[in-house]
């Protein structure tokens, strides 16, 4: 029905034996007597499928990798291919509950089916639940994930109707593309080669051939096309914007395309080394855990920043904390990607990405709290200016710069040589909003939900996600533990974080819920 933009594709290539590409949640729920079974979790998304086009769509491959894959209908649909059960062991703490977790996390999803699965898991301690759900990042993207998921949520526990649109989401889609024009949009109109697999049919293997012959016989002149609007990015692009001339470069770039808007300067992005950058192996390990929102909210006001730069002030401070812990703290700043949503009012059935990225520094070798928080406001301040005057396009665009075969063989080895070489990001870091009222799934309310990312060679062996629900901040960490040996840890480092900037302390606001006592810890 519609084929991978470039970047949808990239998240594709770059699955290898260390790394899948699933966007994750754990929704710790309470199981409402006994209603959040296997069959009420099956009769719930049999019910609704159909509001959500990434879990009823699966893969077509075009021959010999010759183009992008396209997105059909799976019309031999099974709900056993997606739906699981596991029971853990007692006493089922929370750290069975991450070992378990984790060793689906790791797992690739199988591309014969819609690319996505969900776990029910019994045995919590407390008698609680959880759900465990993934869905390809190839398919969605934070916002478009947080958005499937609620779907198959409830405003109470009786109730049978899916939220409305308005209530799937904590803020209003960023608007940084033309109203009249998607990113998918964008990416497909050069060379009309999609026109010969009509939007609504599924391709066959006659059209698909068609279709990549044309996409490679017009690939040179497009390729021009991104290497152009890629260089106008080029002082905001990790390991380009070290180059001399840099700056140089992307106004002479700019100028070529037209483009007169001014934009703020960036401070440099050289990347440190630290024990988490590296080549990843196929394991992982995670931990999840809570702060309160109000906190957050509180030190936020009294600073005259946002939630946003004080969730970046916390994970400064925890991943100095854990740095220097093992005597590896660099004498330079993290350098950090934060995905931004560009999706669109009117792309909410779209499946795949609708993301760009800040390129920010991390100030952690500042060593005083405050002025460590007052150094992340003004980072975060100078790149968010930069982004809403001109939202880059270079994460599109460099994606789109080798044609669809190469990229799908080189992708690996490219991530794979970065990490040893010239690492681009130390992390990324996450956040994505929520709604600030209780949800229920099957009639069990949702405790918390835990989001969970993406690893790969090239953005380092830690990543940081964090979902705002229901007065809470939830934190998900994911980790390669050849890359990070106590992935817990970071979370005890968050709490003391929010302790150094809160004017007292915080009391044991938490919630009864599996998770970490950040508080104790």
């Amino acid at each position: 029905m519609r084929q991978l933009t470039a970047l949808d594709a990239q998240f594709l290539n770059v699955e290898s034996a260390t790394t899948a590409a699933n966007v994750a949640g754990l929704a710790i729920l309470d199981p409402a007597e006994g209603r959040v079974t296997r069959d009420n979790l099956a009769a719930l998304l049999l019910e609704r499928l159909h509001l959500s086009p990434a879990l009823s769509l699966r893969l077509a491959e075009v021959p010999f990798g010759l183009d992008r894959p396209y997105w059909v209908p799976d019309t031999e649909f099974d709900i056993g291919n997606h739906l699981f059960e596991t029971t853990l062991r007692a006493p089922g703490g929370e750290r069975q509950l991450a070992e378990t977790v984790a060793a689906i996390h790791a797992r690739r999803l199988d591309r014969a089916h819609p690319l996505w699965e969900m776990h029910l898991i019994n045995g919590l301690a407390d008698g609680l639940a959880a759900v465990y759900t993934k869905v390809h990042h190839a398919a969605i993207d934070g916002v478009s994930g947080a958005e499937t998921l609620a779907t198959l949520l409830d405003l109470s526990p009786d109730a049978r109707d899916p939220l409305p649109p308005d209530c799937r989401s904590g803020r209003a889609p960023h608007q940084a593309n033309r109203p009249d024009q998607t990113p998918h949009e964008a990416d497909q109109t050069p060379g009309k080669a999609l026109d010969l697999v009509p939007e609504g049919q599924t391709p066959g293997l006659v059209g698909m051939l068609a279709a990549a012959a044309v996409q490679t016989a017009t690939h040179p002149m497009r390729a021009i096309r991104s290497a152009v609007k890629a260089a106008g990015d080029l002082d905001a692009i990790p390991l380009a914007s070290a180059l001399p001339g840099s700056r140089l470069i992307a106004r002479a770039a700019r100028f070529v395309a037209g483009d007169d808007t001014q934009r703020p300067e960036l401070p440099g992005l050289t990347v440190p080394r630290t024990p988490f950058n590296g080549p990843i192996s196929g394991r992982r390990h995670l931990s999840f855990g809570s702060v309160s929102l109000k906190d957050v909210k509180s030190v936020a006001k009294a600073n005259g920043m946002s939630v946003n730069d004080i969730v970046m002030a916390l994970c400064t401070s925890a991943l100095r904390s854990w740095l220097e812990e093992r005597n590896a703290l660099p004498d330079e700043p993290l350098v950090v990607a934060v995905p931004v949503a560009v999706r669109t009012a009117g792309a909410g059935e779209t499946v795949g990405n609708q993301i760009s990225a800040m390129i920010a520094p991390m100030p952690t070798n500042v060593a005083d709290p405050v002025r460590r928080l007052l150094a992340v406001g003004a980072t975060m301040s100078a790149a968010k200016r930069r982004f809403a005057l001109a939202p880059p396009a270079w994460v599109n665009e460099l994606c789109s710069l080798l044609p669809a075969p190469i990229t799908s063989l080189v992708t690996p080895a490219i991530f794979r040589l970065a990490s040893v070489t010239f690492p681009p990001i130390n992390l990324i870091i996450s956040n994505v909003p929520g709604p600030q009222f209780p949800l229920y799934l099957c009639g069990g309310r949702v405790l918390s939900y835990y989001p969970l990312s993406v690893l790969t060679d090239m953005s380092g062996g830690v990543n940081i996600t964090c979902f705002s629900y229901d007065g809470m901040l939830d934190f998900g960490v994911v980790a390669c533990p050849e890359r990070m040996d106590n992935v817990w840890g970071l979370l005890s480092h968050l709490k003391t974080a929010l302790d150094e900037l809160s004017d007292e302390r915080v009391g044991d606001e938490f919630r009864d819920r599996v998770g970490v006592d950040l508080v104790a810890g």
